[in-house]
Order: structure tokens, then sequence, then C-alpha cells
């Protein structure tokens, strides 16, 4: 599968909340906004993705 890269500027307050957001969001509220299960392990990968870089960058909230 292709991959494509994204690049933002967020300030370090964005940044730390965005990185709050999706340790919170959970499968169930994925899967409501989802088409299917198939589209729901989809965004679910594509956050686990979203939360390595931004821990990478020092955004790892507990």
């Amino acid at each position: 599968m292709p991959t494509v890269t994204v690049t933002t500027e967020l300030t370090d307050s964005q940044a730390m909340a965005l990185a709050q957001f999706v340790k919170r969001l959970t499968g169930s509220e994925m899967r409501a906004c989802a088409v299917d299960d198939d589209e729901t392990w989809v965004m679910k990968d594509a956050i686990q993705t979203l939360q390595k870089s931004l821990a990478d960058a020092g955004f790892s909230p507990r």
C-alpha cells in the first residue's frame, strides 16, 4: 500500500492536546465514525502511527 507523508506545524499546547485526544479516543468512538469494521481498523492503525510521531516529537502523555 502506498504511503502518504503529512507535515504540519503545531504549537506545543496543540501537540499535547492532540496527543491527549488520540490517547483517549476509544475503539467504539472510532467505530461510530467509520462506515464498517475494516475502516475502523484502518483508523486505529493511522491513530497509532500519529501517536508514535507525536511521541517521537516529545508528546507522549501518560
